[in-house]
């Protein structure tokens, strides 16, 4: 990302900042990193990130398209050209209908035809994936963050299908949901 000059946002709230922790682990991690904002509470994912607050009210904070809005609302808060959202359900017990390791991870990029441009020309387009991970609560947060990370690898790869800024290209991208049953979804939305 550094290479192309492009910037990330995070919005997370199963993984409570685990997924910026991630990032920074990473040197120079501050020239690609422009923040992240933990919206743990349901009310914060409306008054922080945008997400539409009758969406909330009737789905809840565990849907795909709730992750969509965290991920768009990201990237307009940190003017980031992508950012990822995390928000699901870590356990121990089920939660707002949904069993513990129901997660969504959502996706937002500048660029057109599901690309992230260069240079920052564009709208936001989002996207979401849905995984079910087994385990207790820090295995779901965990996989959570591998996935979240994963996205933001595999987006890339679509904005560069021949690999030019990895020399091991784009074959190194593992499914994140893997045996875990990944149910993605691609669907693309613009900011309303």
């Amino acid at each position: 990302m550094t290479a192309r000059g492009l910037t990330l946002a995070v919005a997370e709230s199963l993984t409570g900042g685990l997924v910026c922790a991630a990032l920074t682990d990473v040197p120079g991690s501050s020239a690609v990193l422009r923040g992240g904002v933990v919206s743990y509470a349901t009310e914060l994912k409306a008054s922080a990130l945008g997400v539409d607050a009758g969406r909330l009210a009737r789905t809840g904070p565990v849907d795909g398209l709730v992750a969509e809005q965290m991920a768009l609302g990201a990237a307009a808060w940190g003017g980031a050209d992508l950012a990822v959202a995390t928000t699901g359900v870590a356990g121990p017990g089920p939660a707002d209908g949904h069993p513990a390791g129901t997660v969504f991870v959502g996706l937002a990029w500048r660029g057109d035809g599901g690309e992230a441009a260069e240079g920052g020309a564009g709208e936001h387009q989002a996207t979401h994936r849905a995984f079910h991970f087994p385990g207790d609560r820090a295995a779901v947060r965990r996989q959570s963050v591998g996935a979240a990370l994963q996205e933001v690898l595999r987006q890339l790869d679509l904005a560069d299908p021949l690999g030019s800024r990895r020399p091991d290209g784009p074959d190194h991208r593992r499914d994140a949901g893997g045996a875990h049953g990944d149910h993605s979804t691609r669907g693309r939305r613009r900011p309303a």
